[in-house]
């Protein structure tokens, strides 16, 4: 399959509604014409500097990364559509990243304040910094109403979302792109009918 050149501008795409949808769509768009966030280390870092998570420093760690993000991105696609279909499905790889961490819990005790308990990730290689990812990922999968997880409606799209509107009635990744062209198609349907 052809990837599309990303050029420059293109930032990464955040219509999910959920880190996990989010990172599955971080590849989009019909075959010969797909954009790929993470096929390189350098749009891997933007793409995970754009959610908000960590990104290694060191070159070899960032190809790792890249690397591990799309064997991820791809388990976790067919995860989602397993689940979505209502089939069982092997959940190994995603496991191997959550095992990657271990929480830990500190006790903080500013002066003159109570104390608190503060939960902490430590996480081990380029695994640790998919684990954020991987911990969206089994909430999803594990808590999520698959009624409100859905595709894009649109043809063209490969979009996933979770509607956390408060009607439950979103049928685009978004309004401004697919829904514009799915409504201004039907409008030119029934001016020809």
């Amino acid at each position: 399959m052809a990837t599309s050149v990303i050029q420059s501008g293109t930032a990464p795409l955040f219509l999910g509604d959920d880190l996990a949808l989010d990172f599955i769509n971080s590849a989009y768009g019909p075959s010969g014409a797909r954009i790929d966030h993470f096929e390189d280390p350098e749009r891997t870092s933007a793409w995970f500097a754009a959610a908000g998570l960590a990104t290694p420093t060191a070159g070899r760690a960032r190809g790792a990364l890249s690397a591990e993000a799309r064997q991820l991105r791809d388990h976790a696609r067919d995860l989602v559509e397993r689940r979505k279909r209502g089939e069982p499905a092997d959940p190994g790889l995603l496991n191997c990243v959550l095992e990657a961490g271990s929480a830990y819990a500190t006790l903080d005790w500013p002066a003159g304040d109570v104390p608190s308990i503060a939960m902490h990730e430590r996480a081990e290689g380029t695994s640790g910094l998919l684990l954020p990812v991987a911990n969206a990922l089994a909430t999803l999968l594990s808590t999520a109403n698959f009624d409100l997880v859905r595709k894009c409606e649109s043809d063209e799209c490969t979009l996933w979302f979770h509607d956390r509107t408060r009607s439950h009635h979103r049928r685009w990744c978004s309004q401004a792109t697919c829904g514009n062209r799915m409504k201004v198609a039907a409008f030119r349907a029934r001016k020809r009918g």
